[in-house]
C-alpha cells in the first residue's frame, strides 16, 4: 500500500458524539429535584436578561440584522420588541441573560454558565411553538424546555467537570455551543442521524480564545459570547436537519480533529500533551446532576469565584467602614481557579474587566457594604479612587485546602477568607465562607432571595401586576410546565 495515500475508510461515529445524542433522544429525566431547580433556574436566567435590558452597551447588540425585516413566527426577546429569526433571536436571548455575569454558574475543572444555552433553546421553543399553532397543531409546551435546559446543563456540565477548555486556551462557550446545537436540534425534530451530524458540526467549527476574558485584553466579548455560540448552534442544528453529512471523527481524526488540532498542548507553557491526554475524560455519565447542583448568583452580580469573597466584605463592612483610611492591608485566602481567572494588578480598562477582578469585587463591599452592577461602570469607579487604593493594599494567597475542597464532588466549595490589618496594628477577625448562597447546600436558604431577585428583576420592564402574574406562574410547576411556550413568551413582550 503506497505511503503517499491516506486511508479513506470512513469511520463510526466519535464515541463521545455518540453519547450525546443518544442521552439527547433516550435518557429518562425522573429527579424531581432536577425539574424545581430547573425552574427556579428559567426564572433567574429570564430576570438576568431583563436586568441586562438598562444597559445601553448591552441593548445595542439587539434586533435584526436589516432594520425592518418581518419573519414569519418571529421568536421574541423577552422584555423587548424584538421579533427575530430564531438563529438571531438565540443571539439576542443568550446576550442578555449572561450580559451581566449574574446567571447560573458551573465550576468544575473547566467553568461555565450553562443556562446560557437558554437562548438557543427559548427561540427555537417560541418559533417552533408559534408555527406549530398557525398549522393547527399542538406547541411545544415549558415542560419542553425545562427538559431541554436539563440536558444541556448536563451535556456542559459533565464535559466540564474533567476537561479544562481554557488550559489549551480555549474558552468555554465552545460547550454552549455542543449542548445547544444537541437540544435545538432534539427540539426541531432531528433524528439520531441527524442529530450526530449537528453534534459533530459544532466540535469542527472555529472555537473562541480565551483570550477576552483575561488580563490585559478583557472586554465586554465576554458578554456576548454566549449569544454567539447560542445562534450557531441553531444554524448548525438548522443545517444538519437539511440533511447535511456531519463529520464523524470530528474529535479524534488524526492531525485534522479536534483533538490533536485544538486539545493537544498546554496553554501556559505550549507543551505538547502526551497521546493519551489528548482527549476528554468523563467523571460520570450524562444524566441531571448538574442542574441538581447548579450554582446560582443570587447576592452579588461577580465572577462566581469571588462570590463567596463579596459575602465576607459585606460581613466585614461594618467593622471597617469608619477605619478605611486606617487600613495597612487586606489578606485574601482563596483557591487555585480564582487566583488563575481573576486576581488582578494595575489599571482596570472597562465594566467586563472590573467584574473578573477579586481585588475590585472585595474593595467595593468593604467599603459600601454592597455590589451591584453599577459599581462595575466607569463613572464610579473614577468617582471613588479608594476602590484602587484598597486593591493595593491586598495580598492574595492560596490554601491547598480551598482548592482541594472545590474539586471534591462531594464538597464543591468555593471558599473565600478576608481579614482586615490596620496601621496600629489591630485587626479584624478572619472572616472565611466556604459556600455562597446559591449553592445546593444552602438551596432552602437561597430560593427566596432567588424569588426576590426574580420579582425585582420583573419590575425592571414591566408593571407590578404582570410581573406578580408571571413570578406566580413560575412557582406553580406544574401550570408552569402546561403553558404552552408562545403563550408564555406572550407575557414577556412589554
Amino acid at each position: 500500500m503506497s505511503t503517499n495515500a491516506d486511508s479513506n475508510e470512513r469511520p463510526d461515529y466519535d464515541p463521545e458524539i455518540q453519547a450525546i445524542a443518544d442521552y439527547v433522544l433516550d435518557y429518562r429525566i425522573d429527579s424531581e429535584e432536577a425539574w424545581d431547580t430547573a425552574r427556579h433556574c428559567l426564572m433567574d436566567t429570564l430576570g438576568c436578561g431583563l436586568l441586562a435590558l438598562r444597559f445601553p452597551e448591552c441593548t445595542k447588540h439587539l434586533g435584526p440584522l436589516v432594520e425592518g425585516t418581518l419573519v414569519p413566527h418571529a421568536a421574541r426577546v423577552p422584555g423587548t420588541p424584538h421579533r427575530l429569526d430564531p438563529v438571531k433571536a438565540a443571539w439576542d436571548i443568550g446576550c442578555i441573560v449572561r450580559w451581566l455575569d449574574y446567571n447560573d454558574t458551573w465550576l468544575a475543572a473547566e467553568w461555565g454558565h450553562p443556562s446560557d444555552n437558554l437562548g438557543a433553546i427559548l427561540a427555537v421553543a417560541d418559533h417552533l411553538s408559534q408555527k406549530r399553532v398557525a398549522q393547527g397543531r399542538a406547541p411545544l409546551t415549558m415542560k419542553d424546555v425545562l427538559d431541554a435546559m436539563i440536558r444541556a446543563h448536563e451535556i456542559q456540565g459533565v464535559l466540564a467537570l474533567e476537561n479544562s477548555f481554557n488550559r489549551v486556551g480555549l474558552d468555554h462557550v465552545v460547550l454552549v455551543k455542543v449542548a445547544s446545537t444537541a437540544v435545538a436540534a432534539k427540539m426541531m425534530g432531528a433524528n439520531r442521524e441527524q442529530l450526530l451530524s449537528a453534534i459533530s458540526h459544532a466540535w469542527v467549527d472555529g472555537q473562541s480564545l480565551r483570550t477576552y476574558r483575561h488580563a490585559p485584553n478583557a472586554g465586554s466579548r465576554k458578554s456576548w459570547a454566549a449569544g454567539d455560540a447560542t445562534s450557531r448552534a441553531v444554524r448548525l442544528a438548522d443545517i444538519a436537519l437539511r440533511g447535511e453529512m456531519g463529520i464523524p471523527g470530528a474529535l479524534t481524526a488524526k492531525q485534522w480533529g479536534f483533538y490533536d488540532v485544538l486539545f493537544s498542548k498546554t496553554n501556559k507553557d505550549q507543551q505538547i500533551k502526551p497521546d493519551e491526554e489528548r482527549k476528554f475524560r468523563f467523571q460520570r455519565d450524562y444524566g441531571s446532576y448538574v442542574m441538581e447542583n447548579i450554582l446560582f448568583k443570587l447576592s452579588f452580580p461577580a465572577e462566581f469565584h469571588a462570590q463567596t469573597a463579596c459575602e465576607a466584605a459585606v460581613t466585614l463592612h461594618p467593622q471597617v467602614k469608619d477605619r478605611l483610611d486606617q487600613i495597612d492591608s487586606i489578606e485574601l485566602t482563596t483557591h487555585d481557579s480564582a487566583i488563575r481567572i481573576i486576581s488582578k494588578q494595575g489599571a482596570l480598562a472597562n465594566p467586563a474587566d472590573r467584574d473578573h477582578c477579586l481585588q475590585y469585587m472585595v474593595a467595593v463591599p468593604l467599603i459600601f457594604g454592597e455590589l451591584t452592577a453599577e459599581h462595575y461602570e466607569d463613572d464610579f469607579h473614577n468617582n471613588h479612587p479608594l476602590i484602587d487604593t484598597l486593591r493595593d493594599r491586598m495580598k492574595v494567597q492560596e490554601d491547598k485546602q480551598y482548592s482541594a475542597d472545590y474539586h471534591d464532588p462531594a464538597k464543591r466549595s468555593i471558599a473565600n477568607a478576608i481579614q482586615v490589618f490596620f496601621k496600629d496594628g489591630t485587626h479584624t477577625d478572619k472572616v472565611a465562607v466556604e459556600y455562597p448562597i446559591g449553592h445546593r447546600r444552602r438551596r432552602e436558604e437561597g430560593i427566596p432571595v432567588l424569588e426576590s431577585k426574580f420579582r425585582r428583576n420583573l419590575l425592571t420592564c414591566f408593571p407590578s401586576g404582570r410581573a406578580e402574574r408571571i413570578l406566580e406562574l413560575c412557582q406553580d410547576r406544574d401550570e408552569l410546565e402546561s403553558q404552552a411556550v408562545n403563550q408564555f413568551m406572550d407575557m414577556l413582550v412589554p
